[in-house]
């Protein structure tokens, strides 16, 4: 059995004014799918926080430097690959944010968001320099 799917491709330079198109276009792909209200939100507020993260902490707002996103739908998933330029970074050494000592701060919760919303997350160092985050949503799981 073969399966159907079709991949969309998006460079954006590292300016926060993109991400309003990047959260239209993750609309229109979750509501294509068929996705849920709730999934579909935290979908795009996955999406939207890697693009950020890619955007200030990777490439640190230099416009010289891309953000790369690629969607893959297929009939039971979607598949997400965020690519920067920047330096990269360890999740792990990412601080938990329900730890006493970070509850009350204003960020970094951004990760914790995506791990718990999404299906799959993994990062993965690019060979070329970059960071890139790849995040799967199954349709069965709505």
């Amino acid at each position: 059995m073969k399966t159907l799917a079709n991949e969309i491709d998006v460079i954006i330079s590292s300016a926060l004014d993109n991400l309003d198109l990047i959260q239209t276009l993750t609309d229109c792909i979750t509501t294509f799918m068929s996705f849920d209200e709730d999934s579909a939100h935290w979908i795009g507020m996955s999406v939207r926080e890697t693009v950020t993260n890619a955007i200030q902490h990777g490439n640190k707002l230099d416009l010289s430097k891309r953000v790369d996103i690629s969607f893959e739908v297929t009939a039971d998933r979607l598949s997400i690959c965020v690519r920067d330029q920047g330096s990269g970074f360890n999740a792990e050494e990412i601080p938990n944010p329900l730890d006493a000592d970070n509850l009350l701060k204003p960020s970094g919760r951004g990760i914790f968001y995506i791990r718990t919303f999404m299906d799959e997350v993994e990062f993965r160092h690019l060979s070329e320099g970059g960071m890139e985050v790849h995040m799967v949503k199954r349709i069965s799981s709505n």
